[in-house]
């Protein structure tokens, strides 16, 4: 794993030294290889510095920095034929004697723009990727998009990169996120889309409680076992609620050597619980507590990987980043969490207002968005933050048959029409089922940013200051991209 970038000179002049520049405005603690390559030609090394003088006289350049998790791992980009690629990602289950970026490319490299399509739509798996051609460059994105990937163009470049910084780097200010489902041909015209493949809304089927819960159940199981497959060891992002205890449960039922990783500030009543469900679990728990000063150091390292100030986003990113940093000190190189359980079984608050206020249409819309949209509001941060890390971020939840399976069940197995309704109620059945405490499946949610008590300390500062959180978070942001207003 690691972050790729690529860049099409609309000009046709060599685009050898802005590439670098990309790449060298990635973020990594530790790169263990650097490359990049034209059509036809590849320079990797052990350093960027080994890099910087080089020239390839192409006018489209492709690179990447690894961040080696599995020894199979090897330094890109590939060659192949008239073609050089970079393929960022994982594919699962994971192949035993072959790596990620050779079956990507054997199955891709013919007819290159429609294989590329079908590899989207028939491949499991989280992953980006670019394929550089004579005059021509083409890129995509797997189906609910959890590996950062983002695009923008001027007058003089089409780019794509892992971070948003990096085409930054190179003038380039106006920067989205890459359509999820979609490959592009890049050209001096700039990118054509093409849908391989979209999450689609199904109209809800009938299906009972005990039904339901099983088949979740199997399908968490069956993801789970995919994402730990050839490991010998995996941290859990532990708060003690139900999604991470269900994924912490069902990964030292897959056969791994699991270990907990538990993050908050002092004081929080989490924590008790956290230690107490995985003494029932019998893991082992590593319970860092952290104080509103840590809060405040670790900001500007956060906001410069999320790019972007948004107070929630911030607020959850605080934490996650402690618990990637503390599992990765501890030497791990994969890490479970259970992002996308929220979205898809009804887990949020504002579900439940919709129910009750607008209606069920109203709700399963609001639903439905917030899983398309997943991908920006969550995936992306902590993808970054791990990666970061170097540590592989691996979400069973968020897989294409349990998002399917998810948006085709009733309204009513997620959660009702009550003010005090649990919420995530099919969720909650495969914990019982599990035979999980009634204090984990019967506890109500409550959010990373409160739970850990780090919403709070924002807040306070912002308010000593005499700013909202967000005019806060945008000062210290200014400080960390003095050059930039947010660009999103």
């Amino acid at each position: 794993m690691g972050s790729m970038i690529a860049l099409l000179d609309k000009k046709g002049g060599d685009a050898t030294e802005p590439a670098f520049t990309m790449l060298n405005n990635l973020r990594l603690k530790k790169a263990d290889a650097c490359g990049l390559a034209s059509p036809s030609a590849i320079r990797t090394e052990e350093s960027l510095a080994e890099l910087e003088r080089i020239k390839l006289n192409s006018n489209i350049i492709i690179g990447h920095a690894l961040s080696r998790i599995l020894p199979r791992d090897k330094e890109q980009p590939l060659q192949i034929g008239n073609a050089s690629l970079v393929f960022e990602g994982r594919i699962f289950p994971t192949p035993r004697r072959e790596r990620d970026v050779e079956l990507f490319a054997r199955q891709v490299l013919e007819r290159r723009a429609e294989n590329a399509k079908k590899f989207i739509r028939e491949t499991e798996g989280d992953f980006v990727f670019a394929i550089v051609e004579p005059e021509k460059l083409t890129a995509g994105r797997d189906v609910l998009g959890a590996r950062p990937l983002y695009y923008g163009e001027n007058a003089l470049w089409a780019g794509l990169s892992s971070e948003r910084k990096a085409l930054w780097a190179v003038g380039i200010r106006e920067v989205s996120s890459f359509p999820p489902g979609t490959v592009a041909e890049v050209s001096e015209k700039g990118f054509k889309f093409k849908v391989a493949e979209k999450i689609t809304c199904p109209s809800p089927r009938y299906a009972t409680m005990k039904d339901a819960s099983r088949k979740l159940q199997n399908l968490l199981r069956k993801s789970v076992s995919k994402r730990t497959a050839g490991l010998k060891e995996v941290a859990v992002a532990f708060s003690g609620g139900l999604d991470s205890s269900i994924i912490a449960f069902l990964a030292k039922k897959s056969g791994v050597a699991v270990q907990l990783v538990h993050v908050s500030l002092a004081n929080q009543s989490e924590t008790n619980h956290a230690k107490t469900f995985a003494d029932e679990l019998k893991l082992p728990i590593h319970s860092c507590i952290y104080t509103e000063n840590d809060v405040l150091e670790t900001l500007p390292s956060v906001l410069r990987l999320i790019e972007e100030a948004d107070p929630v986003k911030t607020s959850i990113g605080i934490p996650f980043y402690w618990t990637a940093e503390r599992a990765a000190e501890m030497n791990f190189k994969v890490i479970l969490a259970g992002q996308g359980a929220d979205e898809l079984f009804g887990g949020y608050r504002k579900y439940v207002d919709d129910y009750i206020h607008k209606g069920r249409d109203k709700v399963q819309q609001t639903i439905f968005q917030d899983v398309v949209n997943m991908y920006q509001n969550n995936l992306e941060r902590d993808f970054k933050i791990c990666n970061f890390n170097g540590l592989e971020l691996r979400l069973p939840f968020t897989t294409r048959e349990n998002v399917n399976f998810a948006l085709s069940l009733p309204l009513e197995l997620k959660l009702q029409p009550d003010e005090n309704t649990l919420r995530k109620l099919v969720l909650r059945t495969v914990g019982r089922n599990l035979g999980l405490p009634q204090s984990v499946v019967d506890r109500p949610k409550k959010a990373m940013q409160y739970a850990t008590g780090v919403s709070k300390v924002l807040d306070r500062t912002a308010k000593s200051r005499n700013l909202s959180t967000k005019e806060y978070l945008n000062s210290v942001y200014q400080t960390v991209f003095p050059r930039m207003t947010e660009y999103d």
